[in-house]
């Protein structure tokens, strides 16, 4: 039976090695993500939303319905006209 010689060099500390740090890195940047998103979030809340938040959707969106046919009025116009047959001069069929 072989046994290991005993000159070995004694192994260094932990923090000496640096996959260790790679390993360490990673939990301890989402600790401290964790902490400045926990500071963003107290420092700047949130607004509260009124009561009436439905209704006040439904009257935007109604105004802009009505503002979107206003600007398409002229198209719906100029395509119903070009759709709409011209009568003939003349009695000529080309």
């Amino acid at each position: 039976m072989q046994t290991q010689p005993t000159d070995m060099q004694p192994s260094l500390p932990w923090w000496s090695y640096g996959h260790v740090w790679l390993v360490i890195a990673g939990p301890l940047l989402v600790v401290v993500a964790c902490f400045v998103t926990a500071f963003i979030a107290i420092r700047h809340p949130d607004p509260v939303l009124a009561q009436d938040y439905y209704r006040r959707g439904l009257n935007i969106n109604k105004t802009l319905a009505e503002q979107k046919a206003l600007q398409l009025a002229p198209a719906l116009e100029t395509r119903n006209h070009v759709i709409t047959p011209q009568p003939d001069v003349g009695g000529a069929k080309p």
